[in-house]
């Protein structure tokens, strides 16, 4: 009897899965979010290996880090009908608050600046600005267009970029710095009259140009030097071309990528990358000649895409295929497929600092 219940307790062991040691979260980590599964992967770039996944709620979208990648955020989007913001400790691999948006409904674009989280809102037509330290909304501004989609923030915070989808609009947005003293007061008897002088809010104020594009452009870049934005369009599959210094179109491209959802520059500026929900190849253009130089297939479509920051790979988000691949920036092969969980989307860099 006593060999017999020996071996049962030996069976039970062997039956019981061993515990994976946890593994911690590298100082540059792949982000990626699994719309089906409501998780944000973490995966070592190094190895391919997803680290942990950890839950971000309902509808995840898009995905940033914190400059010193300790966090990352993550857009609770549902079409308009959710209002929140998934924080994660990505030291800790675990789930931080919700962040309760109010009023500001649809939150998708994310962008980190200045310490603070920036996000559109589509449903309250507006971009806004979350403080970390404070735990609070401290910016708002409307945009009057119809779905605001995806952001850009310059580094120096002195404009802003945002594709209004339904419009079929960009939106340039730039900051005017404010005064310092209190208005003017009535003038002196005899003093000539003109035009009163224009009163700024203290903490400046924002003017917003509106370039028409494509109706149904979401995905866009700002190119390394700053000097052109290229949108690109989901129902015509054009790619727009602005100034950004003139804030005008200079170029339409028609590389028949209907149902475009993402554009990236490489970081030398040399080559743009377009996916496309509605085809099987990642397109890759030549940013000087402006020409498609290459189609590379890679399922049966694609959305998010990532720039490694060392320039050797990009990671694309194949949704309807549920992985992610990756593709060598030299050869413009794809290399690897990662299963990061069902419908992968949005794709962020953390760096650790």
């Amino acid at each position: 009897m006593k060999a017999r219940f020996a071996l049962t307790l030996v069976l039970a062991a062997l039956s019981i899965p061993a515990a994976l040691p946890a593994q911690d979260t590298p100082p540059n980590a792949l982000l990626a979010l699994s719309k089906k599964d409501h998780t944000l992967a973490i995966v070592d770039p190094a190895t391919l290996k997803i680290l942990a996944k950890v839950p971000v709620g309902d509808d995840p979208h898009e995905v940033i880090a914190s400059t010193d990648g300790k966090t990352a955020y993550v857009s609770n989007y549902g079409y308009g009908r959710f209002h929140t913001i998934t924080a994660i400790d990505l030291v800790g691999q675990k789930p931080l608050d919700t962040i309760d948006l109010g009023a500001l409904v649809g939150p998708h674009g994310l962008a980190f600046a200045g310490g603070k989280l920036w996000f559109t809102a589509e449903v309250a037509k507006a971009i806004a600005r979350f403080d970390p330290a404070t735990q609070k909304i401290d910016w708002i501004l409307g945009t009057g267009q119809n779905r605001t989609h995806m952001i850009y923030v310059a580094p120096d915070m002195k404009w802003i970029a945002t594709t209004n989808v339904n419009s079929g609009t960009v939106s340039l947005i730039d900051k005017i710095e404010g005064t310092t003293g209190p208005p003017p007061g009535p003038l002196p008897a005899g003093a000539p009259h003109g035009p009163p002088p224009l009163i700024q809010p203290p903490g400046g104020d924002w003017n917003e140009t509106v370039v028409p594009v494509g109706v149904g452009s979401e995905g866009f870049d700002v190119s390394p030097d700053h000097k052109e934005l290229w949108a690109a369009d989901a129902r015509n599959g054009n790619v727009t071309i602005i100034d950004i210094a003139k804030k005008q179109v200079i170029d339409t491209l028609p590389i028949n990528a209907v149902g475009a959802n993402r554009l990236k520059f490489t970081l030398d500026g040399k080559l743009v990358f377009v996916s496309t929900l509605r085809g099987g190849d990642v397109l890759v253009l030549d940013a000087a000649t402006r020409k498609v130089i290459k189609r590379i297939p890679v399922g049966h479509g694609a959305a998010g895409i990532l720039m490694q920051p060392d320039g050797t790979r990009a990671f694309v988000a194949c949704s309807p295929d549920n992985y992610i691949v990756t593709i060598d920036l030299k050869s413009l092969e794809v290399t690897a497929h990662i299963d990061v969980g069902g419908e992968p989307d949005g794709l962020a860099w953390a760096t650790r600092q």
